[in-house]
């Protein structure tokens, strides 16, 4: 028995990964395979065997799934150990990594996080400053592209349109001259302090000796770069994932890292967990044979430990209409059949543009659903805002934070002062607050301005002198300053009705609270400010929150499990991909659907129609060249037509015998 788990409750195979804790270990972990337990529990092994849990880092991909990691550990050899682990997401191990050392950079250590909407604010700045209103280009497009070159290595200045180029440099410079870094520069930043930094380096080579990372398969050339910095020799790394699961190609994600691992870390042990707990026979033979189609992968077979179940479905629809309608009767009716609570039916579809019809026809049969990929609360304007305020009053040096609200509400502070303040920040070397403190810019300035800017400046001063004195929490510091500078009575007025209103508010609430949480436990405004940063960084909405059917597209589904699966719209172009097929990355897409069946437990059903309506007209469609690769050992082919023909006829048969019990009663 070792801590909180016991190695006679694991098949062989997690059995080696988890008794294997030296050097570079490979465990290729299939769908439905135990991986998560298997990791929580190697992780566990090591802590007793001894290792010091502050020594052991974990990487995740979402703040949720280091959360669950650390809860489960925790469970295990008990919650003490368990918290002193680091475990973590790569920008959050990035920040640790800057917060210690980012000064050897040029930066100054008090650095802020853009979020999305700070980067997509700074490039519009720049978009009109460089005369690009005429160009019709969007902050969200450059942005695109500059991130892409950053993942690539590729330098701003080299990129293939001059426009595109000149912006990205200009951004760059911008965010310096801020003191500000954004997710890639996280990344990017982190990587090269280590590369450049031997002692740096060399301190978290002893700060972190044991390193595992999950979903491996999702990680960049830059991730992978930072990890070869991060591990020296003897390498005890351990990278857990699967390649037939990697479906992040689009977003830099290298499928490379995990087929050519070893050229990384030399003579890795390579572990295979193939005994699958999830789904049935039939739907695994179906997984196994269409993904044998895709070249170059790791070889491995999902064996099933439940044998049989039923046959997965192909059924033919007319069009997209039909194909809803007969989805949501069906959820209807097995409901009602099977006693299944609504969590436990499914519609899995390639694009967004799918799920306007399904949602019309759930509604219509009263099916409640779920849709994964709401807004994030992180992304509301007035956290956005309220979160500016909090970072000002940590550090008024911050500019992103300041330039957000310095206006928000209305002060008298308009964009020419705000132009003014920056340019003499930058010729200066000062930061935008320092200059607004400066007697030199306020002579520069019109009385009224002046007036304004010593008003606030006054207001912010004695705020934080309040939270630095610990004079009041900083939760009611931050509250009683929203109302003293008018913004929550400025936000309302803005609002379009009172329900917008209460939302808001309610949101601001929430806020409140946690800030709450934090002081109350000891820690800093800093340390809330990085967690609430790197928790914007684009996480789905918990599923456990909400009720009902769930609506999803195949990307957000990887990682979850349904008893009852709907695979919507196996046509040429839809799934694979038109894009994916003008590209030559088919096989990215054989790999989705691939993620798309293994999430089914017990029932499977695929679909595809003759034609789908765009922009309000019929389009033909293509059968998916992807269904003839199927084995046809597990898998019924048939149509609407037929399915609705055999309903009509037990109708018939049901209606005869009744009115045959009805003639002999007489």
């Amino acid at each position: 028995m070792a801590g909180g788990f016991s190695f006679d409750s694991l098949n062989r195979a997690q059995r080696d990964a988890v008794g294997t804790l030296d050097g570079p270990v490979l465990i290729l972990a299939g769908a439905g395979t135990g991986k998560t337990r298997t990791v929580t529990c190697r992780i566990s092994n090591m802590l007793e065997s001894g290792i010091s849990p502050e020594n052991v880092l974990a990487v995740t991909f979402t703040n949720k799934a280091a959360a669950e990691m650390r809860e489960r550990i925790g469970g295990m050899v008990g919650r003490k150990k368990a918290e002193k682990m680091t475990v973590c997401t790569f920008h959050s191990l990035c920040v640790r990594l800057l917060r210690g050392g980012i000064d050897r950079l040029g930066y100054k250590k008090n650095f802020s996080i853009c979020t999305q909407t700070d980067q997509v604010g700074v490039m519009k700045q720049l978009i009109v400053r460089k005369g690009g209103k005429e160009e019709k280009i969007k902050a969200e497009e450059v942005l695109a592209a500059v991130s892409k070159a950053k993942n690539a290595g590729l330098p701003l200045e080299k990129m293939k349109d001059d426009f595109i180029s000149q912006l990205a440099v200009a951004y760059d410079n911008e965010l310096r001259v801020r003191n500000a870094v954004d997710f890639d520069d996280l990344l990017l930043l982190a990587e090269k302090l280590l590369r450049e930094h031997a002692d740096v380096r060399d301190h978290f080579r002893q700060v972190y000796k044991r390193v595992t990372v999950d979903e491996f398969q999702d990680t960049n050339g830059l991730q992978m770069q930072l990890l070869q910095q991060l591990v020296g020799k003897p390498y005890h790394v351990c990278v857990v994932g699967d390649d037939d699961q990697s479906i992040y190609g689009w977003r830099g994600a290298e499928s490379a890292n995990i087929l050519e691992f070893e050229r990384f870390f030399p003579n890795p042990t390579v572990i295979r967990l193939e005994e699958n707990y999830r789904s049935t026979e039939a739907i695994l033979h179906t997984a196994n044979s269409l993904i044998r189609h895709n070249a170059g992968r790791r070889e491995k077979m999902l064996r099933p430990t439940m044998a049989g179940g039923e046959p997965v479905r192909l059924v033919g629809m007319p069009g997209d209409e039909e194909e809803a309608e007969f989805i949501a009767e069906e959820i209807l009716g097995l409901k009602g059949s099977e006693k299944r609570p609504w969590e436990d039916f499914a519609i899995l579809f390639r694009t967004n543009m799918q799920s306007r019809k399904l949602e019309e026809a759930l509604r219509k049969s009263q099916v409640p659903y779920r849709m994964v990929g709401a807004q994030s609360f992180f992304d509301k304007r007035e956290v956005k805002d309220v979160m500016a305020y909090l970072e000002i009053l940590d550090d008024p040096r911050a500019d992103v934070p300041l330039l957000r609200i310095l206006n928000s509400p209305p002060r008298g502070i308009g964009q020419a002062t705000t132009v003014m303040a920056t340019d003499f920040s930058r010729e200066r070397e000062l930061s935008v607050w320092e200059a607004m403190c400066d007697p030199e810019f306020a002579d520069l300035l019109a009385a009224k301005a002046r007036n304004a800017i010593g008003e606030f400046v006054a207001l912010v001063v004695t705020a934080k002198a309040k939270i630095d004195g610990k004079v009041e929490p900083a939760n009611k510091v931050l509250s009683e300053f929203l109302d003293e500078c008018g913004y929550r009575d400025w936000l309302e007025r803005g609002c379009k009705n009172p329900q917008e209103a209460s939302q808001r508010m309610e949101s601001i609430h929430e806020l409140l609270q946690e800030v709450s949480k934090y002081v109350q436990r000891g820690k800093s405004i800093r340390k809330f400010l990085d967690d609430s940063a790197l928790a914007s960084d684009r996480e789905d909405d918990d599923l456990e929150k909400k009720s009902g059917a769930t609506l999803i597209t195949l990307h957000a589904s990887k990682g979850l499990e349904f008893p009852v699966v709907y695979l919507v719209g196996l046509e040429e172009g839809v799934l694979p991909h038109r894009r994916s097929i003008e590209e030559g990355t088919k096989d990215e897409e054989r790999r989705l659907l691939y993620v798309g069946i293994t999430r089914a437990q017990k029932k499977l059903t695929m679909t595809y129609c003759q034609a789908r309506t765009k922009w309000g007209q019929q389009v033909g469609c293509a059968p998916s060249t992807f269904i003839p690769e199927i084995d046809e050992k597990h898998l019924i082919h048939t149509t609407y037509d037929d399915i609705m023909g055999a309903e009509v006829d037990d109708e018939e048969l049901d209606d005869f015998f009744g009115e045959m019990e009805e003639f002999l009663k007489s």
